[in-house]
């Protein structure tokens, strides 16, 4: 195996992908497949402002991010790269189990619509949050700072920094708690994630788990096509059951992008394509090189590197 294939998390509030939107009709006929799929306008999808409501904001951004992720996937199918590895983090997971040939497209975009129906929290809910912590290089054996902390959850794992002088974990929970926290830590140590008000990957997101249960589980999934990497152990998933399981806990367990990186390099990845822009550039330590594709200059960088690299090429594109 050489090509691995990597899909962010995250629901951002700006679009992207508006200049590869404009310029390739392979992109505009997904989001029309899209729109088709979810109700929303490929405007929507695409650039349009996000609902208030926190579900429901929370279900668009999830459809802009992965129809965003599944374009780009298809537009280096179209100049001729196939993933020989796939996986993602959070929603980048179920994106790339759909790519896979896990489930179908439609199924993926149907759940994700149907996410928005999730009731919102009332006024009676304590307010969550999310945060990142940067925890020095040489104190990553010690007791993490947020370890014991009331109403705060360890969300994700980023792994180390490129220089090796920090490693970046994601934090979720109660927003008072979080804000103590911050205002108890060294300046920059741990920085509050703006407008993030969903506990994301962390106990405090069970209500929302138990409302999506019934509708994962009548989903129909099958065994990955492609070796398909897990964000929430490292393994490989390779039954229908595996990824049904994987969609269940993702929203109450920690996710880390090493479980990811570390399982493509014992596959043999020496090179791995970021789907989109929700993992950051130049930042964070991987065992292999990264080209991240968010530009329609970015699909001929990727192509030259994988012939630059002397790289084969055959995987098999999902579903």
């Amino acid at each position: 195996m050489s090509l691995g294939y990597l899909f962010g998390g995250g629901v951002g509030s700006e679009p992207h992908g508006i200049e590869l939107y404009e310029t390739s009709p392979l992109m505009r006929r997904l989001y029309e497949q899209v729109s088709g799929w979810t109700g929303l306008t490929a405007e929507q999808i695409l650039r349009e402002e996000l609902p208030p409501e926190q579900e429901r904001r929370q279900s668009v951004g999830s459809i802009r991010e992965a129809a965003l992720a599944m374009a780009v996937h298809d537009l280096l199918a179209e100049a001729g790269l196939r993933p020989d590895v796939i996986g993602g983090l959070s929603l980048g997971a179920m994106t790339a189990s759909s790519l896979a040939g896990a489930l179908d497209r439609q199924e993926l975009f149907a759940m994700l619509a149907h996410a928005g129906s999730a009731p919102d929290p009332g006024p009676e809910h304590i307010a969550q949050g999310m945060a990142l912590a940067f925890v020095p290089g040489q104190a990553a054996d010690a007791a993490p700072p947020w370890e014991g902390v009331a109403g705060v959850h360890l969300a994700g794992d980023f792994g180390p920094t490129v220089d090796g002088s920090r490693r970046i974990h994601m934090l979720a929970g109660h927003h008072s708690a979080l804000e103590e926290l911050v205002a108890a830590a060294p300046p920059g140590a741990i920085v509050p994630l703006p407008g993030r008000t969903i506990a994301v990957h962390s106990p405090l997101r069970g209500p929302y788990r138990e409302f999506m249960t019934p509708y994962i589980a009548s989903m129909s999934f099958s065994a990955p096509g492609v070796p398909l990497l897990s964000c929430l152990e490292r393994e490989v998933m390779k039954t229908a059951e595996d990824v049904r399981s994987m969609f269940q806990r993702n929203s109450t367990e920690p996710i880390s992008l090493v479980h990811l990186y570390e399982g493509m390099r014992d596959c043999g990845v020496r090179l791995g394509l970021v789907m989109g822009p929700s993992i950051p550039e130049g930042l964070l330590d991987f065992p292999f090189p990264v080209v991240h594709v968010t530009r329609p200059e970015h699909i001929e960088l990727a192509v030259s590197t994988v012939y630059e690299l002397g790289l084969e090429f055959s995987g098999t594109q999902g579903r």
